[in-house]
């Protein structure tokens, strides 16, 4: 039997692509740099992995309500009491196996075939998978690097049509790392659309500070996790605010195909949010000195970003002066120089020709991975062609 088209058409993930490519040229006995894949290097807070121990000691090992444990979505709520001054009732809140799970479930409540849903152009590079999945289509809407990479409202609208059913919002971004203007993200909310908003870098922001949907409008989706800012990836471990309507038929969904996220997980994250801000604020300290370590590093080596990066981990830039084909160019790289780093157009096409670099590694790894690029640079003769 064929495999179905809604399965053929989902896309690569070519950092995981370069990610394998660079494991097996460890097992050869290469060193590789890692500045490919968007994951903390650091450990998890050790709060978190006490609390995630005792639920295991405790027998916490069974299913909990489908919503999540009281208990994380009342720390939940109090987050955003005190970081974004808005109330949300714990009752709106579903707690998920990392932030994918939410994503797959909001736009299949949202949009039906033929509908579209605007997204940035370049945006994180699973986004059009989960939209196309339902049958819907992505609206790629153009970013440049010139004006900061914003998601702004008015390109939207002039590319939105009736058939036009939702906007994702991410901010801080990735790949560029950009933190939208907050009157943008006003902007943004009252196109008429349902904006869904994946805020999963809150807390990863070095130079003024982020903003939650939720502080412009109270209809809207709302992603976020743990993953990030406390270092807990393996946990998989996200969450949904929605809007009250949205609840029932959402919590469905859930109790059918998640039924519940993992308990001791879900123990872990109240630590992480009732205990844990110091270990964040720490490791928020140490990306902004890699953030400005690599950020002179790639100035120095003749790869600036013209667009500086404010958040999340990440930096893009443009090097299309040295192949307009970036999936080549970060394989070239890898190869030739011993450095992993990820194809801009896995973020789509307003990403070709670009690289993006993660500091989630240490100085030390970062420095060396641009002495190595400064090297390879210097012993390239002339542009690869087609």
């Amino acid at each position: 039997m064929p495999v179905p088209m809604r399965v053929k058409r989902i896309s690569p993930f070519l950092v995981m692509d370069v990610l394998e490519r660079a494991q097996q040229l460890e097992r050869e006995g290469r060193r590789i740099i890692h500045l490919e894949i968007g994951e903390p290097d650091m450990e998890t807070p050790q709060c978190v992995r006490d609390a995630c121990a005792r639920a295991l000691a405790e027998g916490r090992t069974h299913y909990t309500h489908s919503l999540g444990i009281p208990e994380l979505r009342e720390a939940i709520c109090d987050h955003f009491k005190q970081r974004y001054s808005v109330d949300v009732h714990p009752d709106r809140v579903l707690v998920t196996s990392g932030t994918s799970p939410a994503m797959f479930m909001v736009f299949s409540a949202l949009l039906q075939e033929g509908d579209t849903a605007a997204v940035s152009d370049p945006c994180y590079a699973c986004y059009h998978n989960f939209i196309e999945f339902t049958g819907a289509g992505a609206l790629r809407i153009p970013t440049n690097e010139e004006d900061g990479f914003q998601f702004r409202a008015e390109e939207i609208q002039k590319r939105m049509d009736e058939r036009t059913k939702a906007v994702m919002v991410n901010s801080p971004s990735n790949p560029t790392g950009v933190v939208l203007d907050p009157q943008n993200m006003r902007r943004i909310a009252e196109l008429g659309l349902h904006v869904v908003s994946d805020e999963i870098y809150h807390g990863l922001v070095y130079e003024g500070r982020e903003r939650s949907m939720l502080e412009f409008t109270d209809d809207c989706f709302v992603l976020n996790g743990f993953s990030k800012l406390y270092a807990m990836t393996g946990f998989r471990l996200g969450y949904l605010i929605m809007p009250e309507r949205f609840v029932r038929p959402l919590q469905c969904m859930a109790q059918n195909f998640f039924i519940s996220a993992n308990t001791m997980a879900q123990w872990a994250g109240v630590a992480a949010l009732r205990e844990a801000g110091p270990d964040a604020e720490r490791m928020r300290n140490i990306y902004n000195e890699r953030r400005l370590v690599l950020l002179k590093g790639l100035e120095r080596i003749g790869l600036p970003a013209k667009s500086r990066p404010t958040g999340a981990f990440y930096v893009l830039v443009n090097a299309s002066h040295l192949d307009p084909n970036s999936q080549r160019l970060a394989f070239d790289i890898l190869e030739n120089a011993g450095v992993a780093v990820t194809p801009g157009v896995d973020f789509g096409p307003g990403g070709e020709g670009c690289l993006r670099f993660s500091y989630a590694n240490s100085v030390e790894n970062i420095e060396e991975g641009l002495d190595r690029l400064g090297v390879y640079l210097e012993r390239r003769e002339k542009p690869l062609t087609a």
